[in-house]
């Protein structure tokens, strides 16, 4: 027998007993990959590599409006094509949760966003109609809303000149995704007209939460952002100018901390597999001291069977955290596909390289001491019993 089957045969000893600790350690890998993958998106600098589009919000947070007057002042950047604003709205849908409303320019979405596929005549008909609203399929599909429907909303923010926030639209358009990325999309925004919100609201018609700007080239889109913020710098609207992305992971950073969440979790689930593998690999070494010292009598030395145990251990960790790191490759393909550009949670070089680390860590951890006290043995004590 090879020394690779002799530790394989050894640490099978126990089957049932090994598959569970295998299976521990999987899951623990699986989600070690998906939420460093996570915090890599909430800790990551600002990228404006290939970026298409950036979005400028207040300096001081994207719940502060900025003036309209802004809009043609960036419509002239060398390098903006095209910049598209937008308002929260808050929309409630009867007392389902809160949906993502804005309220846009429907000329300037439609050449911002080109992702957005929607017949042109529901596109003029969005123009073109006052309360018109449009809404993405899979949100339509849910609630059943077809075209010519009026929608009753109440915002959680912008009540009516009469003080009502009950506001009713009228549904001129569907709009879809021009890929299935995008598609996945549509399943909770929806957008109104600027023109009647700004008419109809009792405060802040006049503003937008933020500008959209479409890019002629990605290349240049650090030295546009740069040029934005300068232009506005020591002024009463200061701005922030990021990626979409980078503005997406912003937004989700409201709710809290993620990255020290997350971090926490993953304390919390290594500090238990510790105990789990460290048990395992403890029961293994005391039901086996009899077997150590035959190994001894035959002639293997204190470290070779040293050697046996650490090389148990690493086996069990090496097979558990790679089968885990490659499983939570395959599921954080998926997440991103869903979550679509915004959010790409992928489990790439530099989540596997920590996940190695990991596992020499966690190895070295765990077998060291059932390791050293393997190595400790005395053959006339072990063979006793003593």
């Amino acid at each position: 027998m090879t020394k690779t089957g002799f530790i394989l045969a050894n640490l099978f000893h126990k089957k049932t007993r090994t598959w569970l600790t295998l299976l521990s350690v999987v899951m623990a890998f699986v989600l070690f990959g998906l939420l460093q993958s996570l915090n890599l998106v909430f800790s990551a600098s600002p990228d404006f590599i290939g970026a298409t589009r950036l979005v400028t919000q207040s300096r001081v947070s994207f719940t502060q409006s900025l003036p309209m007057r802004m809009v043609p002042e960036m419509d002239a950047i060398p390098g903006v094509q095209r910049v598209m604003y937008q308002q929260w709205f808050g929309a409630v849908y009867r007392e389902n949760p809160q949906i993502f409303a804005f309220a846009v320019d429907p000329e300037r979405l439609h050449e911002v966003y080109p992702e957005w596929v929607m017949p042109e005549e529901h596109w003029n008909a969005f123009r073109g109609t006052r309360t018109g609203m449009i809404a993405g399929r899979l949100l339509a599909d849910q609630y059943g809303w077809k075209v010519g429907d009026k929608i009753p909303l109440q915002s959680n923010i912008f009540p009516q000149k009469n003080g009502s926030k009950d506001w009713t639209f009228d549904l001129v358009g569907i709009y879809d995704g021009k890929d299935a990325q995008w598609q996945q999309q549509t399943a909770g925004g929806m957008y109104i007209n600027h023109a009647y919100f700004a008419e109809a609201t009792q405060f802040g018609g006049g503003n937008a939460g933020i500008f959209v700007l479409r890019l002629e080239d990605p290349d240049m889109a650090e030295s546009v952002a740069m040029t934005v913020d300068k232009r506005y710098e020591n002024s009463a609207d200061e701005t922030k100018t990021q990626t979409e992305k980078d503005f997406q992971v912003g937004f989700l950073k409201q709710l809290g901390d993620i990255g020290l969440i997350v971090r926490w979790i993953l304390f919390a689930v290594f500090f238990t597999l510790l105990l789990v593998v460290g048990n395992t690999m403890a029961q293994s070494v005391r039901e086996r001291v009899p077997q150590f010292a035959v190994l001894k009598t035959l002639g293997f030395s204190d470290n070779s069977v040293l050697g046996f145990v650490l090389a148990e251990t690493v086996a069990l960790c090496a097979i558990g955290g790679l089968l885990g790191l490659s499983l939570a490759t395959l599921l954080g393909a998926g997440i991103s596909k869903a979550a679509g550009p915004m959010m790409p949670v992928a489990v790439d070089g530099r989540v596997w390289l920590s996940g190695v680390i990991a596992i020499v860590v966690l190895s070295l951890v765990v077998g060291l001491l059932p390791a050293l006290r393997a190595r400790r043995l005395k053959i006339v004590d072990a063979l006793a019993g003593r």
